[in-house]
């Protein structure tokens, strides 16, 4: 297919087309991301690396500090999430994961793109209480006290209840099997707004637990907040006309059906969902690194809702509609958030979030499931068609040839002449590049 041509001041920032943008420069990337005045110089120089994170920065982030590690950030094309075209940064170091994302997301806006919902931002604390000799009398006790103790833990964040967040009830659950024998465990569910809520939950969970002992007489233990968070659910659907999935010697039906077979076989086996759902994290963790959120509260939030039923299944679902259509759809758990934490305070993270043009975190989640979406559809089709090695060896072989070696414009020519002896090895890439050595030195 030929490259369409590009010209950097009609192509705005607002469509996420952007027809032959792998074919250019970095520095022209970077023009193209600040044709929008949202976009300020500061900001490329961020994802740049430029004015990246500085050694002090990183040394009030963590501890130990002896330095800091980059990874790559790309941007994601042709994405339109609820009627709005968006640009996607993403940060991985695997090839053909952004590729990827992008194609299934150009397919996508023939269906009219990425329909996405979420929850209201609810996070769920949990407190520990042992040392109790009725459980059942202990909880009614609790749930009598409930309007005091939410109106208590009302006043714990002044800034958000201004903003609307707040408890918002208080749950008790039983468990008379454990380890240690019986004990409470009691829900905060508390509204956290635009956050991603950690550090809000547990203080409000700290705060009210001399109250619940007080009321019942035993010891609260554990007061933590729980990364299932199954009341702040995000999902995605979308369609994709059969027609567009046609390619090669494959037909569209084919195509279709070949993915359909290949969700069904992730949703009845968990040896074949871990890695079908890994697929799904590959492109919801590249956005969430990107945004400065915590990556491993998402993955474990994802990984214990895909076994709520109580066995580990695909976290998405695919069919096809009554005109024939591919249709999919995708839900789990997603706290992320746009205030707080490395969100403010990593400068790369700051200009993610401006290229996302969002304001709210429920935004943010709606596009990060809508991601996961394309990323599975990605996948399931190359594995439904030419199988998942051609393209992800074709990408691939390019580290493979830096890992050799190569440089420069020898490393384009290394990877092609891997992937066309099919053999993406370090040791046939070193082969290749001593060869090459001995026929120049002649």
């Amino acid at each position: 297919m030929e490259i369409e041509e590009i010209n950097l001041r009609t192509l705005i920032l607002t469509n996420s087309r952007k027809p032959g943008f792998y074919n250019l420069s970095i520095p022209e990337r970077m023009d193209l991301l600040g044709e929008e005045e949202y976009i300020s110089a500061e900001d490329l120089k961020a994802i740049s690396g430029e004015n990246a994170l500085s050694l002090d920065q990183a040394n009030h982030m963590i501890e130990n500090v002896v330095g800091t590690y980059q990874l790559p950030m790309g941007i994601a094309l042709n994405f339109v999430v609820n009627g709005r075209d968006v640009l996607i940064p993403m940060v991985v170091e695997e090839p053909s994961i952004i590729a990827g994302a992008s194609f299934m997301a150009k397919l996508a806006r023939g269906g009219g793109g990425f329909i996405a919902t979420t929850d209201a931002p609810e996070m769920i604390g949990q407190m520990q209480l042992l040392d109790i000799n009725n459980p059942e009398l202990v909880k009614s006790a609790i749930i009598a006290k409930k309007e005091e103790l939410l109106a208590a833990a009302e006043d714990i964040d002044p800034i958000l209840k201004k903003l609307g967040g707040g408890p918002r009830d208080l749950e008790v659950r039983i468990f008379n099997t454990s380890p240690i024998g019986s004990f409470l465990v009691i829900h905060l569910i508390y509204d956290v707004r635009d956050a991603m809520g950690a550090n809000a939950i547990n203080t409000a969970c700290e705060k009210l637990s001399p109250m619940i002992e007080e009321i019942t007489g035993g010891r609260v233990h554990l007061r933590i907040l729980s990364n299932l968070a199954d009341r702040r659910l995000a999902r995605a659907a979308c369609k994709i006309p059969v027609k567009s999935l046609a390619f090669g010697e494959f037909s569209g039906n084919q195509v279709r059906d070949g993915i359909i077979e290949a969700w069904a076989f992730a949703s009845v086996d968990p040896y074949r969902a871990a890695t079908h759902n890994k697929g799904i994290m590959n492109g919801i963790d590249a956005v969430v690194v990107a945004t400065g959120n915590d990556w491993r509260a998402v993955e474990a939030g994802a990984h214990a809702f895909a076994v709520k039923d109580g066995k580990y299944t695909s976290l998405s679902t695919w069919g096809k509609d009554e005109e024939g259509n591919l249709i999919g759809a995708i839900e789990l758990p997603m706290a992320v958030g746009i205030v707080g934490g490395a969100t403010k305070v990593h400068p790369a993270a700051r200009a993610a979030l401006k290229i996302l043009n969002i304001q709210t975190a429920s935004e943010l989640a709606e596009i990060i499931v809508s991601v996961g979406l394309a990323q599975n559809l990605a996948a399931l089709r190359a594995l439904a068609t030419e199988g998942i090695q051609r393209g992800h060896m074709g990408l691939h072989a390019r580290q493979v040839a830096i890992a050799a070696g190569a440089e420069a414009e020898m490393i384009e020519k290394l990877a092609k002449q891997l992937v066309k002896d099919k053999q993406v090895r370090i040791d046939h890439a070193e082969e290749i590049l001593a060869k090459w050595s001995e026929n120049d030195g002649k």
